[in-house]
């Protein structure tokens, strides 16, 4: 048998997809549910390369759309750069939305386009991370946060024991899950 051929389809996935058979027990309501969440994912993806952008390239942002433009402008304003690896391990590496570091001040800036509130658990592990990287103490250093969301931004002192405490559960599960490789664990 000649199997059609489907190259445009290679490293995309069907909203009704086989490997994600569980819409075959969904309500038309659900569906539509699902649905709206997979294309609000997708804006939200837009909007932070937009936003990347923009930062990269020193754009500011008009008032139109208020979170955009907080996010953007702060983080041209404090010189911060935008989706930035942050690296432990293979284990533990994350992409920090914006983040600067002028030696003495760490500051990290999350964007969320979604309607779900957001914590500051994300930019804490973030934070720890990049301590872990360059080797530096949250307490030597002072780290300010700021999730962007719902057309206002909120701001946290980053707490050097929290960050400490993270820190240190990050170097423990990562020689944890090194030692289950190493013993082929799965």
């Amino acid at each position: 048998m000649n199997f059609n051929q489907h190259p445009k389809l290679h490293n995309r996935h069907s909203f009704l997809s086989p490997s994600q058979y569980h819409w075959v027990n969904y309500t038309p309501q659900k569906l539509e549910a699902r649905f709206f969440a997979s294309e609000q994912a997708a804006r939200g993806t837009a909007l932070h390369a937009l936003a990347h952008n923009a930062i990269k390239l020193r754009i500011q942002i008009s008032n139109k759309n208020k979170t955009i433009a907080l996010y953007v402008n702060d983080a041209i304003k404090f010189n911060m750069e935008s989706e930035l690896y942050l690296y432990y391990s293979d284990n533990c590496f994350g992409q920090a939305d914006a983040i600067g570091f002028d030696g003495k001040k760490l500051r990290i800036h999350d964007l969320k386009t979604g309607i779900t509130p957001a914590k500051e658990t994300q930019l804490e592990v973030y934070a720890a991370i990049f301590c872990l990287e360059y080797g530096i103490s949250p307490f030597d250093i002072v780290v300010e946060m700021r999730i962007y969301q719902n057309e206002e931004k909120r701001i946290f002192d980053g707490d050097p024991e929290v960050i400490a405490r993270i820190m240190d559960t990050i170097v423990e599960f990562d020689a944890r899950i090194e030692f289950m490789k190493e013993r082929g664990i799965q």
